[in-house]
């Protein structure tokens, strides 16, 4: 179903939140999710997105601003009639009760009569496929099991949102990228309005509808991944997604989307505009690894640049290749690793280039926090 012909089911309008009355650490949240949407608040830490969380869970009390859940207002009601399921990065499972006693545990509180805890508990096993642990403890589980069970928990009361927050940040790489397929899959599958904490990049980008980027209490941007890392709106985005080489110059001219950039290794070169103004204006060049190519010497090609090899890097599926500009800056590129690689020493003079459409110049000036 498209996400488009979905309402607005969760709501943030205006909100702002501040512990002691002077500095705000969520400034203007404003953001709508559609029913069934998976969308994450990805930043630094110390961003805003955990608290953003908890006052839509009513942990955290809203400084100014409303929270609509189906359009009601939910600021002044009760965490436990909010209908949210909640997953936490330490599990939070009651070590003393076996995962089925774990699982049936909101239920009883909801007065369900047994038979029906029973049928419910064995149908959310099967689902996060741990039929077979129900009598185990959750120290007996694994701890990508313990999460599985945690989430099959959020699920069990049939919650209109699952709120997590950094739920996979305990587990090692591989049980984490595993856990990033499995909630993905339940998503799919169910089809649950999730939203999603994390500072992991990577994470956000594998699991998310769209993904909403903090920074300083406030959104940079929210969009789909392929929109945030194709197009960022600003610096901060292009850098906090993904990987990126920027590199100093100044304005020559603009003309709609496109800027004319003479970066400050001389060399001029056509860019997409990422909010510069004026000729003149100092800016930044963000250009992705990947989106170079590295010429042959007898390559002539737009948007290129002069630059002197200092080494390479090997890193299993892709190889990184270092260069330094005339003006000192350095930058990389990354290339599959294939039999293709090109043959180049330490100190030759290699021709850089990148298609307009794969860089766009920033202005230097942050008018985001205005």
């Amino acid at each position: 179903m498209s996400l488009d012909a979905l309402d607005n089911y969760v709501q943030f309008v205006g909100v702002k939140k501040s512990y002691d009355h002077k500095n705000l650490v969520v400034k203007d949240f404003n953001l709508n999710i559609r029913k069934g949407e998976f969308v994450t608040l990805l930043g630094p830490s110390g961003s805003g997105k955990s608290t953003c969380l908890m006052m839509l869970a009513g942990f955290e009390d809203v400084s100014s601003g409303d929270i609509l859940i189906d359009n009601k207002p939910v600021t002044n009601i009760a965490p436990y009639y909010r209908n949210i399921g909640m997953v936490f990065q330490h599990y939070a499972l009651f070590p003393h009760m076996t995962i089925f006693e774990n699982l049936a545990y909101p239920l009883k509180v909801r007065k369900m009569s047994s038979e029906g805890i029973k049928e419910k508990v064995n149908n959310t096993l099967d689902l996060v496929e741990l039929s077979s642990f129900g009598s185990r403890y959750p120290g007996q589980l694994s701890g990508g099991q313990q999460q599985r069970v945690a989430v099959a928990r959020s699920l069990i009361f049939e919650a209109n949102i699952i709120l997590m927050d950094e739920p996979l940040g305990a587990l090692d790489k591989n049980l984490r990228e595993q856990m990033q397929l499995e909630i993905k899959r339940l998503h799919e599958k169910i089809g649950f309005t999730a939203i999603y904490v994390t500072h992991d990049q990577t994470e956000a980008l594998t699991m998310s509808d769209r993904i909403a980027v903090f920074d300083g209490g406030i959104v940079q941007q929210c969009d789909s991944p392929a929109v945030l890392y194709e197009r960022p709106s600003n610096l901060f985005v292009a850098n906090f997604i993904g990987e990126n080489n920027n590199i100093k110059g100044h304005v020559v001219s603009v003309f709609n989307d496109v800027s004319i950039v003479e970066v400050s290794s001389g060399e001029q070169v056509q860019v997409i505009n990422g909010g510069c103004e004026n000729a003149g204006d100092a800016c930044v060049l963000a250009i992705r690894p990947e989106n170079f190519f590295i010429n042959n010497p007898s390559d002539h090609r737009n948007n290129e640049f002069l630059t002197t090899f200092i080494m390479k890097v090997y890193v299993g599926d892709s190889i990184h290749y270092y260069f330094s500009l005339a003006c000192g800056t350095e930058v990389w590129v990354k290339l599959l690793n294939d039999h293709d690689a090109p043959k180049i020493k330490k100190g030759d003079v290699v021709s850089l280039s990148f298609a307009e459409n794969r860089a766009v110049a920033f202005d230097v000036i942050d008018k985001s926090n205005n």
